[in-house]
């Protein structure tokens, strides 16, 4: 929903311990969202497959069919008895500050899901992304990646907000790559106790996202990078943003593309992202995309790119 105001003009500051407000809104479109889906679609985009995993409503039917037309196996995907596919509610002002609320429903189902068969479906799994989904779900599948040798990305995203110390820690230890943005870099350190040095000591390289500024990575055995987006032509609905930067840069990591480039490709299939109304809005055109590329990162870059994007 698009609310033509300012969140921030209806707040009283005396009055934030009993805010009861309503936004009349101009515009209610309903798009297909989700992290995990978001991120498999722009791995198609990019022409990489993926398989998705989690656990859905029996209202996927047309959800899925559109999935599988972009590249994305859905075969491992749990479908409830019971319950709808989840449902994440949002409203963005003029500001594009956003006000949102999610609906788990099947969701809460996922922690049912072991990883093992989808690898001896497909014959292994390279690496495995546990982004935001039911708490319990994440930590078994953390815990399973763990315990069988997968290579896999800590990306808990909002639900930092609802694990404690103890469940984060779980969560991040033993990751390859741990995903935050700039809120969630201190809250993961608020909540787990950890100091900054240590969370590097116990994955493999942390990645923030810096919003209009980017992103950087930092390692305990690297020097940080840091990479700069493009410039979106026009700003459209900033949903699923990090979700495409996430599809971009394992598009790269796939690719053997490097650090440096994948993080590179990973900004501009964000910035492309956000030019469109909606999380899977966009279309990626190899020609021009790799004319933006170049534009941004120079001309070796977007060779180097271009050689292994399909």
């Amino acid at each position: 929903m698009t609310y033509p105001g300012r969140f921030t003009e209806q707040l009283v500051a005396d009055r934030l311990e009993q805010v009861s407000l309503s936004f009349l809104v101009d515009e209610l479109v309903v798009r297909r969202g989700g992290v995990a889906p978001n991120i498999t679609f722009g791995l198609g985009q990019l022409g990489v497959s993926s398989i998705l995993v989690g656990a859905v409503g029996r209202d996927f039917d047309d959800y899925r069919s559109w999935l599988e037309r972009h590249g994305v196996d859905t075969a491992s995907v749990h479908v409830s008895e019971t319950k709808h596919t989840a449902r994440f509610l949002c409203t963005t002002d003029t500001d594009f500050n956003q006000i949102a609320s999610f609906y788990a429903g099947a969701m809460s189902e996922a922690r049912d899901i072991e990883l093992k068969p989808v690898a001896d479906r497909v014959g292994g799994l390279d690496l495995v992304v546990i982004s935001a989904n039911d708490p319990d779900a994440m930590l078994r599948h953390t815990q399973e990646c763990r315990d069988r040798g997968y290579r896999f990305i800590a990306d808990p995203g909002q639900q930092l907000a609802r694990m404690d110390g103890d469940a984060i820690r779980e969560l991040v230890d033993g990751a390859e790559y741990l995903f935050t943005n700039e809120y969630e870099h201190g809250l993961l350190l608020q909540s787990t106790g950890w100091s900054h040095a240590e969370v590097l000591e116990r994955v493999g390289s942390w990645v923030t996202t810096l919003g209009a500024k980017g992103v950087q990575v930092e390692s305990t055995s690297q020097p940080t990078v840091e990479v700069t987006p493009p410039k979106e032509k026009q700003k459209g609905d900033p949903t699923g943003v990090g979700d495409a930067l996430r599809a971009g840069f394992l598009a790269g990591l796939s690719h053997e593309l490097g650090l440096e480039r994948s993080l590179q490709l990973g900004c501009t299939l964000a910035t492309v992202s956000l030019e469109a109304d909606g999380p899977q809005e966009y279309q990626v055109e190899r020609e021009s995309f790799l004319a933006r590329f170049a534009e941004h990162y120079g001309d070796a870059a977007a060779g180097e790119v271009g050689a292994k994007l399909r």
